[in-house]
């Protein structure tokens, strides 16, 4: 099928931090006849439409979520298509960062090493502008493709978008998207291309090991978490500072920042969003009487 809808999904049974209440309802869409029924059926759900990926940057909040959570399942395989000194890779947005990372290795494609060890699905990592060792997905971007419940599907170049520190923004113009209160345009990233360079597969092969090593010394990779909860001010470790202020390893309930990392929050076991959310202010709190710097919320909160 091309839209499957489920009714009253758990975000904590989609998120990384395994968080969050019930939604109003899940669309799945896996092909473009989906995105059209997704057009005519948003209206009937009620809500805000919301974009979910793999759930990687997500806090969700422990009570019920007036949201549509839209997935973007299309999961198309790369194309690689040479240009000149360089390959255009087209690939399906639902498709997995750390799987597309191993296949261009194995192509002998370079430039998305520093992401090795980043999980979650492309879409979510473009709408996101993820970045790690220096790489960010906004200069690797040549188009997007992208849904909207108005326009349809529309390729857009990257020197139309708006990249920044996390951050992507495809300027589809002023109409707002159904549900969004009037506030909100929204829309859905369905593919991407990336321009890669030709390199030699053990080269990159070695990068990427290299990467991963570090971010495994380092982060806690394999636990419940979001990734950073905050993002680095200007000149500053995010991290550094949480560290500073005596927040790495600082528990409440079930949730903690990390032993590894400070700016990593993980969830324990049984914990909730309002200690997560708690833990937070008291790091921001902390840091702000510390130094003066406020720290902004890199993980989105819902």
């Amino acid at each position: 099928m091309s839209l499957v809808l489920t009714a009253h999904p758990l975000l904590k049974e989609h998120t990384t931090l395994r968080l969050g209440g019930p939604a109003l309802a899940l669309a799945v869409v896996r092909g473009a006849a989906g995105l059209d029924q997704l057009g005519k059926k948003l209206p009937e759900l009620g809500g805000a439409p919301f974009a979910l990926g793999f759930g990687s940057n997500l806090l969700a909040g422990d009570g019920q979520h007036a949201l549509v959570l839209v997935h973007a399942g299309n999961d198309a395989k790369p194309e690689f298509l040479p240009q000149g000194g360089t390959t255009l890779v087209r690939v399906g947005a639902g498709f997995g960062l750390p799987r597309l990372l191993g296949l261009c290795q194995r192509a002998g494609l370079g430039g998305l090493e520093g992401l090795t060890g980043v999980p979650g699905r492309l879409g979510g990592a473009v709408a996101m502008n993820a970045g790690s060792y220096g790489v960010e997905l906004g200069g690797l971007l040549a188009r997007v493709r992208v849904w909207t419940p108005e326009g349809g599907l529309t390729w857009r170049e990257a020197s139309d978008c708006s990249f920044g520190y996390r951050h992507f923004d495809p300027n589809m113009g002023p109409n707002m998207g159904p549900n969004t209160g009037g506030s909100t345009p929204f829309w859905l990233i369905w593919e991407v291309e990336l321009l890669l360079r030709a390199e030699a597969p053990a080269t990159i092969r070695q990068r990427m090991e290299a990467t991963y090593a570090k971010k495994k010394a380092t982060q806690p990779v394999t636990a419940k978490s979001a990734g950073c909860v905050f993002k680095n001010p200007a000149g500053h470790s995010a991290g550094k500072l949480l560290d500073d202020a005596g927040l790495r390893g600082k528990r409440l309930g079930g949730m903690a920042f990390s032993t590894m990392h400070a700016n990593f929050l993980v969830n324990e076991g049984e914990g909730t969003a309002s200690q997560a959310l708690e833990l937070m202010e008291l790091g921001r709190a902390a840091v702000l009487k510390k130094t003066g710097l406020t720290l902004q919320t890199e993980v989105v909160v819902l």
